[in-house]
């Protein structure tokens, strides 16, 4: 079972949504769709559904071109974040929908359907009207449709964005199992990092209507081949620096250096640097020190984010605690530079940080 996207693209009114891509999607896998808003992951799923019809190129669904075929004759299953629910039906039969378009035996639609429930926390809830139910429980009642279809492509759209954190995180962690034992091709879009992380699989990143990089999710975070996908995939997105490499150093500024990694000839490039790795203090022999400005503190619980100005760019960091701070003080950062990316000019990765090869 595989779908390919054969130099995929869409235009609408001369705006270009979704760059002419190419995609090989397996069967039995995980495969997410990981992008900011308007990147063109909801476009790209119309596309891989039948919904829109492509500008340019072909999709193929287990050998057969199916371009032009209605979304209606495919084997598809989708959820979207604004969840679609039948309000005249109850939970029951809103589930049980599409196995009775199949024709299936009342039994077999008995159990798909309570299985389903029980997964999704509704078998208290089977008897209710959709408009009776919290706007998570309603959410959950269009993944339980979704997954009693046994489709061949099933697509989820930010399907957990309207649930709550507890909830969330649970049903994160249990749909990659709760999917597998089908065999089918699944596509997860996302705006979050940390969610394409937690699922795994493979992951497509996305930006301004083009895959960046596509392949197995911690090989992608690890080694991005550019600085476009280094930023999609960091919460918040990678901090950036410019240096010199001369004589096999890396001149980093602030009178601080290291050297430089294999590959990287003299000239002009971009450090990166993700923002969990900015610390207050050195925990390395080496590190880096970089006199900065706290411009802004937000304390998230466990962890702070400190908004920093260095000589004029926008820095982040992630520390652990609560760092009681003061807005416009200076505040020394330190960066250990087994940690930083370097980029060309070009944006293209030049070489990976030492701690991503290793890992």
């Amino acid at each position: 079972m595989t779908l390919v996207l054969d130099g995929v693209s869409k235009t609408v009114d001369g705006q270009v949504h979704v760059h002419p891509t190419d995609l090989t999607l397996d069967g039995g896998t995980m495969n997410v769709l990981l992008g900011p808003t308007l990147s063109g992951k909801t476009s790209l799923m119309r596309l891989m559904a039948g919904l829109d019809v492509p500008s340019t190129g072909r999709i193929v669904w287990q050998g057969k071109d199916v371009t032009g075929m209605r979304v209606q004759d495919r084997g598809v299953a989708m959820v979207y974040q604004q969840f679609i629910n039948y309000p005249s039906m109850t939970v029951y039969d809103n589930i049980a929908s599409p196995m009775r378009l199949l024709g299936k035996s009342k039994d077999e639609i008995d159990a798909a359907v309570r299985k389903a429930a029980d997964l999704m926390r509704l078998t208290p809830l089977l008897d209710r009207k959709p408009l009776a139910l919290s706007g998570g429980q309603q959410q959950r009642c269009a993944l339980a449709r979704a997954l009693v279809k046994d489709a061949g492509l099933v697509l989820l759209d930010e399907p957990l964005a309207n649930l709550d954190y507890k909830l969330r995180e649970e049903l994160r962690a249990e749909i990659p199992n709760i999917f597998q034992e089908a065999g089918s091709i699944f596509v997860y879009a996302t705006t979050e990092p940390e969610e394409a992380l937690l699922l795994g699989g493979n992951v497509a990143t996305l930006w301004e209507g083009r895959v960046t990089q596509f392949g197995p999710t911690p090989s992608v975070y690890r080694q991005p081949v550019d600085a476009t996908t280094a930023r999609v995939f960091s919460d918040p997105p990678m901090n950036f620096l410019d240096v010199t490499v001369r004589g096999g150093t890396v001149d980093y500024g602030d009178g601080q250096s290291a050297p430089a990694p294999a590959g990287a000839a003299d000239g002009r490039c971009r450090a990166g640097f993700r923002p969990n790795h900015l610390e207050l203090s050195p925990h390395s022999p080496g590190a880096l020190e970089f006199e900065t400005r706290l411009a802004v503190t937000e304390i998230t619980g466990s962890e702070t984010f400190v908004h920093l100005d260095h000589a004029g760019q926008r820095w982040v960091g992630l520390v652990h605690g609560v760092r009681n701070l003061r807005t416009g003080a200076p505040l020394k950062v330190y960066l250990d530079p087994a940690h930083v990316y370097l980029f060309d000019a070009g944006g293209a990765l030049i070489a990976p940080a030492p701690y991503a090869q290793a890992a």
